[in-house]
């Protein structure tokens, strides 16, 4: 092979280099997270898309939710507002995991604390399950801004061989800790352990001679990641009791203190028990319902 084949052979490989470059640095840029315009609200929804360009995207109108419309969970919100207020201080705080019966006000309550404390500088970055393995970008983006951020995911739970359940381990232990000094986890989940569990995972249990009992691996890998939470809260289905003082206090809210409780008890408990749930969003499902029906009658 002459010289002069040898350099154009050189000359092209170097322009397929180049051009494989350019393609790397445009990709990388494409995906890289952008600035958003932090004034334009207090919460922020995590996107990414199908050609890898993420962005937070401003919630135009935010629950306007307030703590006090919260009933029947006192223990719960004193927990949560107490982390929040250390974590607005600046003193330690924990990442929180809140877990039990659907609709009794898990995801009301962070929105809540948002609502209170937006003023001090709170906020809330959304982000799916699917993207937390994305979270070391959104930590590096806000690590050096004056505002503290709420990281809330959603009914949060994964399947066998999840992708996203060992990247959000790491990154509670890791990243947030470490690097977020101003970034905290929030999130809900019916699960408590986060991942379904089988029969066949009490085989894998070991005793010992004097009976202690030993989970195995498969057992211990389950519950490893709620204990990175380090705040547990949980949630209970509502007795009759409960569900009725939520609903009379939305009843309130919706229609007026002239609103006669006495009257609205019994469609409030048709309206549960055609549901099969006496929760806080079933009361406030049906105090909307409740009101809309009373504007009606009146002839409004």
């Amino acid at each position: 092979m002459s010289s002069d084949t040898t350099q154009d052979l050189l000359r092209q490989l170097l322009v397929r280099a180049d051009a494989l470059l350019m393609q790397m640095q445009q990709s990388h840029t494409a995906g890289a997270l952008a600035e958003p315009d932090w004034a334009a609200s207090v919460a922020f929804r995590y996107r990414r898309s199908r050609l890898g360009h993420a962005q937070l995207v401003p919630v135009a109108n935010v629950a306007p939710m307030q703590l006090s419309d919260l009933q029947e969970i006192d223990d719960q919100k004193e927990k949560i507002q107490r982390n929040t207020a250390h974590f607005m201080k600046g003193l330690p705080a924990n990442n929180v995991l809140l877990t039990g019966a659907r609709g009794t006000g898990k995801s009301s309550l962070i929105k809540a604390c948002l609502h209170a404390y937006s003023d001090q500088g709170l906020r809330l970055i959304e982000v799916d399950k699917d993207d937390l393995v994305d979270l070391p970008d959104i930590v590096d983006l806000v690590a050096q801004r004056d505002e503290r951020f709420i990281v809330y995911c959603d009914d949060l739970s994964f399947e066998d061989g999840d992708p996203a359940y060992k990247a959000l381990k790491s990154i509670l232990d890791g990243s947030v800790s470490a690097s977020g000094a101003n970034v905290l986890v929030y999130a809900t989940s019916n699960r408590r352990h986060l991942l379904p569990e089988y029969m066949s995972d009490n085989l894998s249990y070991t005793h010992t001679a004097d009976g202690e009992v030993h989970p195995g691996e498969g057992v211990e890998e389950k519950i490893s990641l709620s204990e990175r939470f380090g705040l547990w809260v949980s949630f209970y289905p509502f007795s009759q009791d409960e569900y009725l003082a939520v609903a009379n206090q939305w009843l309130r809210h919706f229609v007026g203190p002239q609103v006669d409780l006495e009257s609205a008890r019994p469609h409030a408990l048709l309206w549960a028990l055609e549901r099969g749930s006496r929760s806080g969003r079933v009361a406030y499902q049906f105090a909307r319902d409740y009101a809309a029906g009373a504007h009606d009658a009146q002839g409004c």
